[in-house]
C-alpha cells in the first residue's frame, strides 16, 4: 500500500540487474568482468597512508589530485576531465546533463543495460539501433536525428571493437549532438577516442578504473571531452552530490595512474589469458564473438546457454547469462586467472562430453 507515496515515474521503472555477488567457498566467479589481479601495492599503500584524522573532514570537492593525474596520463588539460563515484554516475550525469534535448538517444540493441535504465530515469527517449548480423556498430545507422548516441567501445557484453576512424566517421556526421563513447574494457585491445577530443568538441569519452586498474571496489570513473561539456557535468554533480570521490578513492585512484608498469603486466595477462580462452573454447566446438574486452560471448551449437549456466553453477562455476533476444544462446565469460580458466575448461569438457 505505501507505493501510493511513490513519484508516478518510479513503478515505471525497470531497474538494472547488477551480477551476482554471492558469498561462496571455492567459487569461481567469472560473471562480472572483475579484473583477476589485484590493484597496484602502491594503491594500498596510497589508502594507507592516507587514514588519519582527516578524514573527519570532507575531502577536496574538486577532487584536483586525481584530476590532475588522470589529465597528465592521458595528455589533455585539467578542465577536460570530470571525476566520479565509479562510471555508472559519471554516465548519469551525462544522461541527465548532455541527452535531454526531446530527441531520441541512439545507442545499440545489444549493449550496456544500464542505457535503457537511464533513458527511463531521465525521462529520454531511447531508440535502439541494430548491430549487424555479425553484432558489429554499423555507423552509417546513426546518421539520422536524434538528440545524442551512446556506446561501449569494445561493446558490451559483445566484446567487439569500434576503430577509431570509424567513430570519427561517426562524430563528423553528428557535429550537432553529443556523441558518448564508453571505454570501461578499452585497455584490453583497443585505442582510446581520447585522442580524438581536441579534434571534436562534440565528443565525451568515459572510462573507469574498475575494470584494468582493479578497483571496482573502490568507485571511481571520470569522462574527458570539451571544457564546456565538463562544465556541464559539474553543474549537475554540485546539485546531486558535492563530494562523491572520497578521500580515500582520491589517493589510490592517483597511486594507481603512477604506477605504470603494473598497470601494462596486469592488462597483458589479461589479454594473453584471454586468447588462449578463446582457443580452448573454439576447440570445443564454441562460436566465439572477437573480443577486446576481459571477456568473450560465447555459444555451442548443441546446447542452450542457459544449461550451460546451469550446469557450470552446480560445479560451483558462475558466468553471466543474457536472456536477451539475439543473444539468450550465449555465455559472457569473465577472463580469470589461468588457474580459474582450466576449472572452466574442465568444467566444461565434462558437461559436453
Amino acid at each position: 500500500m505505501t507505493r501510493r507515496l511513490w513519484s508516478d515515474f518510479v513503478s515505471k521503472l525497470e531497474p538494472y540487474v547488477p551480477g551476482e555477488q554471492p558469498r561462496v567457498d571455492n567459487l569461481v566467479k567469472l560473471n562480472t568482468n572483475e579484473n583477476p589481479y589485484g590493484p597496484s601495492p602502491q594503491v594500498g599503500e596510497a589508502i594507507t597512508a592516507e587514514l588519519g584524522a582527516e578524514l573527519r573532514l570532507y575531502p577536496p570537492p574538486n577532487a584536483d589530485r586525481l584530476k590532475q593525474a588522470i589529465a597528465d596520463y592521458h595528455k589533455v588539460n585539467i578542465q577536460q576531465v570530470f571525476v566520479g563515484n565509479g562510471s555508472d554516475e559519471v554516465l548519469a550525469h551525462a544522461f541527465n546533463g548532455l541527452f535531454r534535448h526531446g530527441k531520441p538517444l541512439l545507442f545499440p540493441d545489444i549493449t550496456y543495460s544500464f542505457y535503457p535504465v537511464y533513458c527511463g530515469l531521465y525521462e529520454i527517449e531511447g531508440r535502439k539501433v541494430p548491430l549487424t548480423d555479425s553484432f558489429e556498430i554499423a555507423v552509417e545507422d546513426y546518421c539520422v536525428p536524434n538528440g545524442g548516441i551512446i556506446f561501449p567501445n569494445p561493446n558490451a557484453p559483445t566484446g567487439r571493437l569500434l576503430a577509431l576512424d570509424q567513430i570519427a566517421s561517426l562524430l563528423k556526421n553528428n557535429r550537432d549532438s553529443v556523441v558518448c563513447v564508453d571505454e570501461a574494457y578499452i585497455d584490453f585491445g583497443g585505442d582510446s577516442a581520447i585522442a580524438l577530443v581536441e579534434e571534436f568538441d562534440n565528443l565525451l569519452v568515459i572510462q573507469t578504473l574498475s575494470k584494468s586498474r582493479s578497483l571496482a571496489g573502490l568507485r571511481l570513473g571520470f569522462a574527458i571531452g570539451h571544457p564546456q561539456l565538463i562544465e556541464a557535468l559539474e553543474r549537475i554533480k554540485n546539485s546531486f552530490n558535492s563530494y562523491p570521490v572520497s578521500r580515500l578513492a582520491i589517493a589510490g585512484g592517483v597511486a594507481a595512474f603512477a604506477d605504470e608498469a603494473y598497470f601494462q603486466q596486469t592488462c597483458e595477462a589479461v589479454i594473453s589469458s584471454r586468447e588462449a580462452l578463446v582457443a580452448a573454447l573454439e576447440k570445443l566446438g564454441f562460436e566465439v564473438i572477437p573480443s577486446a574486452a576481459n571477456f568473450a560471448l560465447a555459444r555451442h551449437p548443441n546446447y542452450s546457454g542457459e544449461y550451460l549456466m546451469t550446469a557450470l553453477r552446480e560445479r560451483n562455476i558462475i558466468v553471466r547469462h543474457f536472456g536477451a533476444a539475439r543473444i539468450e544462446q550465449f555465455l559472457r565469460i569473465t577472463v580469470g586467472t589461468p588457474q580459474q580458466i582450466d576449472l572452466l575448461l574442465t568444467a566444461l569438457t565434462e558437461i559436453i562430453n
